[in-house]
């Protein structure tokens, strides 16, 4: 017998299924036979030739919570460090990502990613991920690095056009994260 608990799916005898997948050059894939449609229905991945491919961030997410093993095309194990590296390579503020989705997947939010010009990520409210749109859009800030403020203005006119809230998650250099809501301010 298997059930689902909230992030782990467990035998009867509560030992963990871990899901096995392939490192790709976008993510990490996982095969449908490794409940791939489970993982998507809980906002993880997108569903690519009847497979499941999980950005890196998701893929980290998954393998530091023990739910996810990770295999290079030579049938080796890959490692957090090593997936973080091939991360990087792809986005030079992977570690930033990373941190921002773990505290807001942590916090019990669905995340999923950003629509570009700057936004990094879709934010559901808890509970509403299938039912609903994203109510808030994410856009990563860290300490240290400065953002101009037309990149800032367009991100907030998108968010207003798609009539979604802009969370500035801005990121301290011990990795701590605060979130902060941006909204236009109208003199009359």
């Amino acid at each position: 017998m298997v059930y689902m608990s909230k992030d782990r799916e467990k035998t009867s005898d509560n030992t963990e299924l871990k899901i096995k997948g392939l490192l790709a050059e976008k993510g990490v894939k996982i095969p449908k036979d490794q409940n791939a449609e489970g993982m998507s229905s809980r906002g993880y991945g997108t569903m690519e030739n009847n497979e499941l491919l999980l950005t890196f961030y998701e893929a980290l997410y998954l393998l530091e919570k023990n739910m996810l093993e990770v295999e290079d095309e030579k049938g080796e194990r890959v490692d957090f460090q090593k997936l973080l590296r091939c991360y990087e390579l792809v986005n030079e503020n992977a570690w930033a990502a990373y941190l921002t989705y773990r505290d807001l997947r942590g916090r019990g939010y669905v995340v999923r990613e950003g629509f570009g010009l700057g936004v990094d990520f879709r934010v559901y409210e808890r509970g509403e991920y299938g039912k609903d749109t994203a109510k808030y859009l994410v856009l990563n800030i860290q300490e240290g690095k400065p953002i101009s403020l037309e990149d800032l203005t367009r991100a907030m006119m998108q968010c207003q056009g798609l009539k979604k809230e802009l969370v500035l998650a801005v990121i301290n250099r011990r990795g701590e994260i605060v979130y902060y809501s941006v909204s236009q301010l109208s003199l009359k």
